[in-house]
Parts: C-alpha cells; sequence; structure tokens
C-alpha cells in the first residue's frame, strides 16, 4: 500500500473551510489521526482537542497525554467517570439493558462524550466539531446526534468517513506521519467501567479471540476450583452496598469487575445488528454488568406485579433500543426513564450469589417489598379453601368451552 494514494485521495476530497474545530480526542488511532489531518488538510487556525474520562482508565489517559505532546496539541481534560456511574449506568441498570445481548454502554458513553464536546465548543468560539467515526460503524449516527442537539450551528466534520478511509489506510498514513500506533489489538478496543468493547468490527465470523485480549474474564478452565460467594444490596434498584459495606456504584463496578472475571464470568460473543441494519460479531467483557444485571432482573421478579414485570420488558427493550441508536436525549427516551424510575421504587433487597467457572447462582433474597409470600401460596401451607377456586377455574374456562362450541367438539 503506497502511502502516496492515500495522501491523493485526501487531497482530491473536499472539504469545508474551518477556523477553530473542537476534537473528540482520545488518544486512540482514529482521534489522533484527527489532529493531523486538521492541521494538514483542513488548515485549521486552532484546534481544541476534548478528552472526556469516563472510566477507560489512568493508562488510557496517560496514553492521550502522551500522543498529545507528540502532536503538539494540549487536550481540554473533562472527568465525568461519577456521572457515567452514578447516573447513565444506573439508568442502565434500572432499565436491565441489553441489547441483542449487549449491556449498552460504548452506545452511552459516545453520547455523553459528544455532549461534552459540544459544550466546549461552544463555550471555545468553535465553528466546527470533528470526531473519529468509521462510515461502517454506529458511532457516527449516535455523535451526530448528540452535536446536532447541543451545537445545531457547528460543521460536523468525520474525516474517517469523509476521506473513505480504511483501517489499514489509516495505520499508514499515522506511521508516514510520525503518530504513534498505541493499539494492541486489531480494531482497538472501547473500555469503560461498564462494559469493554473488543475490536469491533473486525473479528471474524470463525475466528478465535486470543486470551491475552481479556483484562478481566478468565476463561472458566483457568478459574478457582472453589465458588464465592458475594452478597449485593439493592434500593431502589440500584446496588449501595457489597458485602455488607455500604459503596459507590462505581466502585462495587470495579470491584465486581476483577472478583467475577477472575471466576470467568463477563464474556459475550454475538452476532449484533448496528444501527445500519448490518451485521457483525461482537465480542465485549463486563464482568460486573453481568452479575448486577442478573441479580436485578432476579429481584424485580421478586418485587414487581406480573403486569408491571410484562409491561417494562417492553419498556426496558425500547429504552436500550434507542440508547443504542444514538437516542439518550430524546423525549421519548426520557418518558421511558420516568416509568422505569417509578417502577424501582419498591425494588430493594439483598441477594447473596454464587461465582463459580462462569456461572451466576442467586442463592438467597432479602426484601422488606417482595410479593413471594409462601404462608399464602406454598403448597404446604393451608392459608385458604382450595375448593373456593372451584368456580374461578370454570369461569375461566368458558371462553375455552365457546371455543369447543365452534368447533363442533362435546
Amino acid at each position: 500500500m503506497d502511502v502516496r494514494d492515500i495522501e491523493r485521495k485526501i487531497d482530491q476530497t473536499e472539504t469545508p473551510p474551518v477556523e477553530k474545530v473542537a476534537v473528540a480526542y482520545s488518544g486512540g488511532l482514529d482521534s489522533a489521526l484527527c489532529i493531523a489531518l486538521l492541521q494538514r488538510k483542513y488548515k485549521a487556525k486552532e484546534i481544541v482537542a476534548v478528552t472526556v474520562d469516563v472510566g477507560q482508565g489512568e493508562e488510557e489517559m496517560k496514553m492521550a497525554r502522551e500522543k498529545a505532546k507528540v502532536l503538539g496539541i494540549e487536550p481540554v481534560f473533562v472527568d465525568k467517570k461519577e456521572e457515567f456511574s452514578e447516573v447513565w449506568v444506573a439508568k442502565a441498570i434500572r432499565a436491565n439493558s441489553d441489547y441483542l445481548g449487549y449491556p449498552v454502554s460504548t452506545s452511552m458513553t459516545r453520547q455523553l462524550i459528544a455532549r461534552e464536546v459540544a459544550k466546549v465548543a461552544l463555550e471555545t468560539g468553535c465553528d466546527a466539531i470533528m470526531e473519529g467515526s468509521s462510515g461502517k460503524g454506529n458511532d457516527q449516527y449516535r455523535m451526530h446526534n448528540v452535536f446536532k442537539l447541543f451545537a445545531p450551528g457547528l460543521k460536523i466534520l468525520v474525516p474517517v468517513r469523509d476521506f473513505d478511509l480504511t483501517r489499514k489506510e489509516e495505520e499508514e498514513l499515522s506511521r508516514a506521519w510520525g503518530i504513534p500506533i498505541t493499539e494492541t489489538i486489531p480494531g482497538g478496543d472501547d473500555k469503560t467501567l461498564w462494559c469493554r468493547s473488543i475490536a469491533s468490527g473486525a473479528i471474524d465470523l470463525d475466528m478465535e479471540v486470543p486470551r491475552e485480549v481479556w483484562i478481566w474474564y478468565v476463561p472458566p478452565e483457568e478459574a478457582p476450583d472453589s465458588p464465592e460467594l458475594i452478597e449485593l444490596e439493592f434500593e431502589d434498584g440500584i446496588p449501595v452496598g457489597m458485602d455488607g459495606r455500604r459503596m459507590k456504584l462505581g466502585d462495587i463496578i470495579s470491584a465486581l469487575n476483577e472478583l467475577a472475571g477472575r471466576h470467568g464470568i463477563g464474556k459475550i460473543d454475538i452476532i449484533e445488528d448496528g444501527i445500519m441494519d448490518l451485521k457483525s460479531r461482537e465480542v465485549y467483557e463486563a464482568p460486573a454488568a453481568t452479575v448486577i444485571l442478573k441479580a436485578h432482573r432476579d429481584l424485580e421478579q421478586l418485587c414487581l406485579t406480573k403486569e408491571e414485570i410484562q409491561f417494562k420488558k417492553l419498556v426496558d427493550q425500547k429504552w436500550a433500543y434507542m440508547v443504542y441508536h444514538g437516542e439518550w436525549f430524546h423525549p421519548l427516551k426520557e418518558d421511558l426513564d420516568a416509568f422505569i424510575e417509578k417502577s424501582q421504587e419498591v425494588v430493594s433487597g439483598r441477594m447473596r450469589i454464587r461465582l463459580y467457572k462462569g456461572n451466576v447462582d442467586i442463592v438467597s433474597r432479602e426484601s422488606e417489598t417482595k410479593l413471594f409470600f409462601p404462608e399464602i401460596r406454598s403448597i404446604k401451607s393451608a392459608s385458604f379453601d382450595q375448593r373456593m377456586c372451584r368456580d374461578a377455574a370454570q369461569i375461566r374456562g368458558l371462553p375455552f368451552e365457546l371455543l369447543a362450541k365452534r368447533m363442533g367438539r362435546r
């Protein structure tokens, strides 16, 4: 691959005139190349790089700072770790967040990041915003929606997509232009407290995922031979304590990622339908999310009525769909939040959970707001005269008797 051919393709592509551009900068391959393209192609007079910390970890923050020096920029760092865990992830737990098996995470962070970049862009007088999405992925839509909502008058630049660059071409340009390539996984990864996306869109259908890509998850055959018991305490649908200690949600998630991952929990390997209705194989690592979501669903089963549970499944499904599709700030999604939050007023209790070689087993449940009353329901009790149900069964069976008449049955 000749880098001159790639540069020629870029030179022949028209770009809008810009003066001052805010860039969603993570220090990864895409966003670093965005900075170089602003300097070389767009001829921007001023660049405002914005790095939003949503829990990627200090190592990634350090990498972003070091690469910024090479690029000749000084990023604006915005700390949103607490908001992401205590607000965004809290809503995701209450909504049992699940899009085709994926506990929505990057779907949320992209929109949180886009909001912060848009805010900085307006505050600093930018006339354009840039981000590093490809034209084959989902993030271009998520970030575009948020940019249009929070900074509708600014130009939106997406060079990887608009120059039709492949991953290989990005890497060749980066080498030729002296930009360090720090990715250890082809396609990169996206790490947050809640879930880590691995090589999104770059994993072939039957490709074996290398053992070394995991940072929390340990394959079950390598996990401890003895199970481990933990206790999670929920209040209003949110974990507030672990093993008898009150903890912030972010701290619970961090602890569970290490603990559950060590026991072979958290690997997600699915075929996913993206925003463009194109299928891809996606691999995620989410030990804490796997445990918390299972416990939360079980607690809801204990505390909510049958009608609430059935209706909330529809709401949860719509919630995950909207968040995945870049509609976190849509009025309907906020309406769904209101219903979900109201439903969680009775979802409180303590769950004892056994972790063992990839399995998450709930071994005991305690709740003062439960609707489970064995003294009434159990076949071992004499709580009411069962003969009272004979007439009720007759009434409930009438529609089937009518169906039989229509079918000519006697």
